[in-house]
């Protein structure tokens, strides 16, 4: 195990700054996720990591030991990239122990490795297939034990379960989960799927135009967003924003609605001018519109109703924009009704409206 450092790390092509500068330490042992929009610099961040790009400016260390000018194969790194890049004419057992045969390692210890490596990922009954045999998460359970057999210091992960389907994806999350598990070996995995991050991740890298925007766990990220993108970007489904006026006393107010924050909010004093509400899908409580609009409600269309079984997410216009609200399965409403939400303050979020910054 090896703690990964990142200080100022920059890359730069030509004049396009794509990762301004990255400070961040990843522990030893910790399973870090680095997620954002495409093009946000994660995946270049981790291609910088493992020395498949140069680094521009700033300093990389890896167990204590500076590696800026280090070869990737003299990082004592292993990758698992998005495609499985596997050579399609060996069986299994002959991809995973491939690296080790031209490391010179002696046939028992390659067949010890391996045959840890298989138990691992329960591979035990598929070393004798070629790839064209194997399903995909068949195919990624093979490339996962190919970078396990080299027993390296970090484990690089490039987006592994992008090529999979739904239910498959949820599975590998499993396999990958209990990997770390039993390996505590450091972690470092790429994706732009948020749901992936929360479920796997001991902490969460945030990324946006090559800058991060937030660290912290799941739970941290999710219940305390450092800004409007992190709020919007985490959480499925998204966090939904109105446009708000902050006054004295904490008074939200626009479009006819006003609302009294809670007197508990330190943030806001001497704070006041544009803001914008954020409200969870899960922090709405709905009811059936009264005759005469109320200024402590949102009032709302329904547009369109989605059952996900044990729930229902309702979307609905709301000030000329889409507010997704979820409800109980059993809820007895239907597209086109008019509805009133009342915001569960408590849990709401308040961002600058020109900056982004979180009040609190």
């Amino acid at each position: 195990m090896a703690d990964v450092v990142l200080k100022g790390v920059r890359k730069q092509y030509g004049e396009a700054v794509v990762v301004p500068g990255v400070d961040l330490t990843i522990r030893s042992g910790e399973f870090v996720v680095l997620v954002g929009p495409s093009g946000c610099g994660k995946s270049t961040t981790l291609r910088m990591i493992a020395g498949l790009e140069e680094i521009t400016a700033g300093e990389l260390s890896i167990d204590g030991r500076r590696v800026n000018e280090v070869h990737p194969k003299d990082r004592d790194i292993a990758m698992v990239f998005q495609s499985y890049a596997l050579y399609p004419h060996m069986t299994a057992r002959e991809n995973m122990s491939f690296g080790l045969k031209i490391r010179g390692m002696t046939k028992a210890e390659i067949e010890a490795r391996v045959g840890e490596a298989a138990d691992i990922l329960g591979l035990a009954e598929l070393l004798d297939r070629k790839p064209k045999d194997m399903s995909g998460g068949q195919r990624q359970r093979v490339a996962m034990g190919r970078a396990i057999v080299r027993k390296p210091k970090v484990f690089l992960f490039d987006e592994p379960l992008s090529n999979l389907d739904a239910k498959l994806r949820v599975q590998m999350r499993a396999e990958i989960a209990k990997l770390h598990q039993r390996i505590q070996t450091t972690i470092v995995y790429v994706t732009h799927d948020q749901v992936e991050a929360m479920t796997l991740a001991d902490r969460i890298v945030i990324m946006d135009k090559g800058v991060v925007q937030q660290v912290g766990t799941p739970l941290e990220v999710f219940e305390h967003p450092r800004n409007r993108f992190v709020a919007g970007f985490i959480g499925s489904p998204a966090m939904n924003f109105i446009a708000c006026e902050l006054g004295p006393g904490g008074l939200l107010t626009g479009d006819g609605l006003r609302l009294e924050l809670p007197g508990n909010r330190q943030a806001l004093e001497g704070r006041s001018g544009p803001v914008e509400l954020g409200m969870r899908p899960n922090t709405l409580a709905v009811s059936r519109a009264g005759a005469e609009p109320r200024a402590d409600r949102l009032r709302a269309k329904i547009e369109v109703m989605e059952p996900m079984g044990s729930e229902t997410y309702l979307y609905a216009t709301c000030q000329g924009q889409l507010l997704t609200v979820r409800v109980e399965a059993t809820a007895a409403l239907a597209e086109g009704d008019t509805i009133e939400l009342a915001p569960d303050l408590e849990r709401a979020h308040l961002f600058d409206r020109a900056t982004g910054e979180a009040f609190f």
